[in-house]
């Protein structure tokens, strides 16, 4: 599965979540909708947790795709453009 389509199903479980929460809330507080709320907001943080996760990797593949095509081998540092100084010390 590509990744667009793993961070689709993420949002699609992060979205269920959602509504789960939000039907849980709407409940009497019982012992039953409480747990009922706290399975809703574990799968809401393993799916917010996915969604991070797999919009991290689509910005480090474009990454690597966009330095490919540059002819970079590696992406320049903070340090190397600072030429070799600190960003924040003053210049001479």
């Amino acid at each position: 599965m590509s990744l667009p389509q793993h961070l689709e199903e993420a949002v699609i479980r992060l979205r269920e979540a959602d509504m789960r929460l939000k039907e849980a809330r709407a409940k009497p507080a019982t012992p039953e909708s409480h747990q009922a709320w706290l399975m809703a907001l574990s799968d809401y943080a393993v799916a917010l947790c996915d969604v991070q996760e797999y919009n991290n990797e689509s910005v480090h593949e474009k990454l690597h795709e966009l330095a490919a095509r540059l002819g970079l081998r590696h992406f320049p540092s903070a340090e190397r453009q600072a030429g070799g100084r600190d960003q924040g010390s003053a210049q001479p």
